[in-house]
């Protein structure tokens, strides 16, 4: 890995997948016993967090009253 200008390095794509990392994910450097690690930072949301934020109350009630489970499943899925 190369350190950028900005002081910016890039995770490759199999240890952001092996561990879970996301765009958008907190995460801080730390130094410990003599070396640097990058760690979720503490108490951040999960991806899966952001995303059910992000969508509460994106949709009224208006929006689907009326509407059955699947019918509302249906436009979810863009069906």
């Amino acid at each position: 890995m190369v350190l950028n200008s900005k002081g910016q390095v890039t995770i490759p794509a199999h240890l952001r997948d092996k561990y879970g990392l996301h765009p958008g994910d907190d995460v801080e450097v730390v130094e410990a016993d003599g070396a640097l690690r990058i760690v979720r930072a503490e108490g951040a949301e999960t991806r899966g967090q952001r995303l059910a934020r992000q969508l509460r109350n994106t949709a009224t009630g208006k929006d689907v009253a009326g509407m059955s489970t699947d019918q509302i499943m249906a436009l979810l899925r863009g069906e």
